[in-house]
């Protein structure tokens, strides 16, 4: 009820002006958000380095809505890969959706774009994770992944336990593939997900548990804490599990809580969105967490008892 009701929320005009177009609304952004070009994301993913956390980078943006933006899409992820591999002593990767990548035009289309990506994310060592949005696209970017992990086995996808499907989704992988475990944060129909917090958490464990006995790599990628201390116990009971496993978590978010898991020694990485379109994105991670959600609406008070 918290996420739809903040979904709707930031429809409005009004919160989407005051979030786009005010400085204040801006700068709140900027704790979710690196910023709008990859100068700024590679700067994040250097002072995560000092931190020794990893990075994937992610350009934000989905459904082209022509050719054009696809292939615009396309050089931009190119770009960000020559970016990466000038800097060789970063563990960075990248983070692709596919409608930016043409996949509302045909799975055609959206393939022609992928390829050269991935051809330069294998010269160079890359990882390429492919991220899961909405229910109606989840057959369409299994079919490209599944088809791409037989010449690329470095590409990976994101699965979401709030969907329903996902249990019967995780035994048609291709063997090994790395798998990115979400809980999921699109506003979806109830038939397809499920609605209650603790289903989905129960999912997620019962996914992870199924993943890790299937062989696969596994990014853990939540904020939960008592996902991620029972990922930890399970793993650390493993003999080599940390080799297949780490934890990621979004730029801006439970900070403390990255810190302390990296001065621990254990394998974490950081989702680092950055480009022009990051309203879509903020408006999800204000839905995830009330926590969020009273970060910005705190600024904007704050920021109106200094004016006053």
């Amino acid at each position: 009820m918290f996420r739809q009701l903040i979904l709707r929320l930031t429809a409005l005009s009004p919160f989407r002006w005051l979030t786009i177009e005010t400085r204040l609304g801006r700068a709140v952004a900027g704790r979710f958000v690196a910023g709008e070009r990859l100068v700024d994301a590679m700067g994040a993913a250097r002072r995560l380095d000092r931190e020794r956390i990893a990075s994937m980078l992610d350009l934000l943006g989905e459904n082209a809505e022509a050719p054009t933006q696809a292939e615009a899409a396309r050089e931009a992820y190119l770009a960000a890969l020559k970016t990466i591999s000038n800097e060789p002593s970063l563990d960075c990767a990248i983070s692709v959706k596919l409608t930016q990548l043409g996949l509302d035009e045909s799975v055609d289309a959206c393939r022609a774009n992928l390829l050269p990506i991935l051809e330069a994310a294998e010269r160079d060592g890359t990882l390429v994770m492919v991220d899961m949005e909405s229910h109606a696209y989840v057959d369409a970017t299994l079919e490209v992944v599944h088809g791409a992990h037989e010449r690329f086995p470095r590409i990976g996808v994101a699965l979401q336990s709030y969907l329903r499907r996902t249990e019967r989704d995780v035994f048609d992988l291709p063997h090994q593939m790395r798998i990115r475990l979400v809980k999921g944060s699109y506003l979806e129909p109830p038939d397809v997900v499920f609605e209650d917090k603790r289903d989905v958490d129960a999912s997620f464990r019962r996914l992870f548990v199924t993943l890790l006995a299937r062989g696969h790599a596994i990014d853990v990628a939540t904020h939960d804490p008592r996902l991620i201390e029972g990922a930890r116990r399970r793993v650390d009971a493993l003999a080599g599990g940390w080799s297949r496993v780490e934890f990621q978590m979004l730029y801006g978010v439970r900070r403390d809580l990255q810190a302390r898991l990296a001065r621990q020694g254990y394998p974490i990485r950081v989702y680092i969105p950055y480009g022009t379109e990051w309203y879509p994105y903020l408006t999800r991670r204000l839905a995830e967490r009330p926590a969020n959600m009273w970060f910005f609406l705190s600024s904007v008070l704050r920021s109106g008892r200094t004016r006053s």
